[in-house]
């Protein structure tokens, strides 16, 4: 099995799927929406790393939007390398902008509390869990990063292109009963995420419930366990799953490290 991690998948990871999250956080987490109001105006963070993924987050109005591909903004954060942002992110170093020098107060008063707050769901202490209300958010968050970084492996990672390679066009439904719905969109072999239910699945994979899919997410229980008692169910084009389910099984490594 393939374990070795490319830093720039890293990045295209961390960038797209794990930063990506933060429209979802906003939109769940009144905390959150309480930082934005803090300072409404809008401004537009430019991710740009050299070597990698690009794209801006843009705060307007309350929510969050991510443009990628992009890299004009009003605060514009340069990488020397995959490495490098991924440092950042880890929180072993600081970015250093080159533009937008007069709204350096929104990176350190709304953009940095609002990452310490996603990390908080996305990596919660065992006292965060015992709150069911916080342990909903926080599944919800992870699974939304972990299906939005599928996309992400799937057409930037080795072993994520060969099982991208095995899945036909169309759209797999990962949902959650009563809670939740993304869609995994297939075209020509490349994966794009999409933070929306399908109209027309050619295949799904459903939880029974959050507890469920957190669970499994967090490696608690097995997904034929689960296929077996009735809390996961596949429907459709079960090859389309399977090999979606590979792809999900290499995020793990890139969101273990």
């Amino acid at each position: 099995m393939l374990t070795d991690t490319d830093p720039r998948v890293a990045a295209h990871v961390n960038l797209l799927a794990v930063l990506g999250t933060l429209p979802e956080l906003v939109r769940r987490v009144p905390e959150a929406r309480a930082l934005l109001a803090a300072d409404p105006r809008p401004v537009s963070l430019a991710f740009v790393v050299r070597g990698g993924p690009r794209a801006v987050l843009a705060f307007r109005d309350g929510q969050v939007r991510v443009v990628p591909d992009r890299a004009v903004a009003t605060i514009v954060l340069p990488f020397a390398s995959p490495a490098a942002f991924n440092r950042v992110i880890a929180g072993d170093a600081r970015p250093v902008p080159v533009t937008g020098f007069h709204r350096v107060p929104f990176l350190l008063h709304v953009f940095a509390p609002l990452t310490e707050l996603l990390t908080r769901y996305l990596r919660p202490s065992d006292e965060d869990l015992a709150d069911p209300g916080f342990r909903a958010t926080s599944t919800a968050l992870t699974l939304h990063v972990a299906v939005a970084a599928a996309a992400q492996v799937a057409n930037e990672d080795r072993a994520g292109r060969f099982s991208a390679h095995l899945i036909g066009d169309g759209d797999v439904a990962l949902e959650v009963t009563g809670a939740l719905a993304y869609t995994l969109r297939v075209r020509d072999h490349r994966m794009t995420f999409l933070p929306e239910p399908s109209p027309h699945p050619r295949a799904a994979l459903t939880f029974a419930d959050l507890d469920t899919a957190g669970a499994l997410l967090a490696g608690r229980v097995s997904a034929m366990a689960c296929l077996g008692d009735g809390r996961m169910a596949m429907r459709g084009t079960v090859s389309m799953v399977d090999n979606v389910n590979r792809v999900l099984d290499r995020v793990g490594q890139y969101l273990g490290e």
